[in-house]
């Protein structure tokens, strides 16, 4: 198959390209980022090696039209998977802008870029926020039928962007699926979010940054997992539907942290708290029952293994983390997470 895959350079992108490039021997791919601060093309150096026949690059701007559609002309993809977007819930909230953009104005570019291919696959890796939070007592989980209520302008961008997916497949017949997963983890996230912040941190003995409202809870997915599914459903997956993809493990930011602590041997001490920030969601659960049933798709990495084999993973790769080390610390006192926001939240 033919894949040319935007947000290659990303955590979830660089994961799905490995496992695609070491899964199917006869695979094709082009990787499309923009290399912004949190693409890192160094992170497929090995596949990019290994695989030099089957793999190529190309920096561009999933919103620049005319690249796009240059980009794709040669390429002449089977089918475009879209893993590019802005996710930092905290920079959504200063520059709100941006997000609406690449995340909304991309999509749809990349959407028209498959039609005038001659409607080509296009899925569409989307987030569980788009259905806003659950209360924290709550029996409920978000199925697929589920009404969209984002609560935030990054979630409101990407529920923007599943919003016209579907459309681009009731209207023009392209054909579309859309992934809802819950929140990533795993090697190669960039240093922001919360749990390679959390991990990289503590190896360094430097504050671990906790919203007050720590038992707030998240359901955590393991990438691997997660690419897992995004192959089931391009290869077996029903046109025009959406897939939630969850594990039914949640933990709330509090346990995150001290088990990252457990992993690396350090003290609670570390652990320190500042205000929420604004839209702060309490809490997210996916019904993947749809994906299981349909397609036999179980998580299989469990949270506790999964998370311990990840801060070793941080452990071991400092040259790759270290170096953006700086800029993470530089936003961190940008958003000025000692009294108002810090961005540990870990949007997939």
């Amino acid at each position: 198959m033919r894949l040319l895959v935007t947000g290659g350079a990303g955590f979830i992108g660089s994961n799905f390209v490995r496992h695609r490039l070491l899964t199917y021997p006869a695979d094709q791919i082009l990787n499309v980022d923009k290399l912004t601060y949190a693409g890192d093309q160094h992170s497929l150096d090995d596949v990019a090696t290994a695989h030099a026949t089957r793999y190529s690059f190309r920096r561009a701007d999933i919103a620049d039209a005319d690249a796009i559609h240059e980009i794709a002309a040669e390429f002449v993809p089977d089918g475009i998977v879209n893993f590019a977007a802005e996710s930092h819930n905290s920079r959504g909230v200063m520059d709100p802008g941006v997000f609406v953009r690449t995340n909304v104005l991309g999509t749809q570019v990349l959407l028209d870029t498959a039609r005038q291919l001659g409607l080509v696959r296009f899925h569409q890796v989307s987030t569980c926020e788009v259905y806003g939070d659950l209360a924290l007592d709550s029996t409920m989980m978000f199925s697929e039928e589920s009404p969209y209520q984002p609560r935030t302008p990054y979630n409101a961008s990407k529920a923007s962007a599943d919003m016209i997916v579907r459309a681009y497949h009731l209207t023009f017949g392209l054909p579309t699926t859309i992934t809802v997963c819950a929140n990533n983890y795993g090697p190669y996230q960039y240093p922001e979010k919360v749990i390679p912040l959390f991990a990289t941190n503590a190896l360094d003995d430097r504050p671990l940054p906790l919203y007050r409202q720590s038992a707030n809870r998240r359901e955590w997915l393991h990438v691997f997992d997660h690419c897992r599914a995004i192959d089931l459903v391009l290869s077996r997956g029903r046109i025009g539907e959406t897939y939630n993809v969850g594990s039914g493990e949640e933990r709330s930011i509090e346990d995150v942290a001290d088990a990252i602590l457990a992993a690396v041997g350090k003290l609670g001490s570390l652990k320190t708290y500042v205000d929420d920030r604004p839209g702060h969601d309490r809490r997210y659960l996916l019904d993947h029952s749809k994906i299981s049933r349909e397609l036999g798709w179980r998580p299989q990495i469990e949270f506790d293994a999964g998370l311990r084999d990840t801060v070793a993973w941080y452990a071991s790769n400092r040259t790759w983390w270290e170096p953006k080390q700086g800029a993470v610390q530089k936003d961190l006192d940008e958003f000025g997470w000692r009294g108002r926001n810090t961005p540990i939240e870990s949007a997939p």
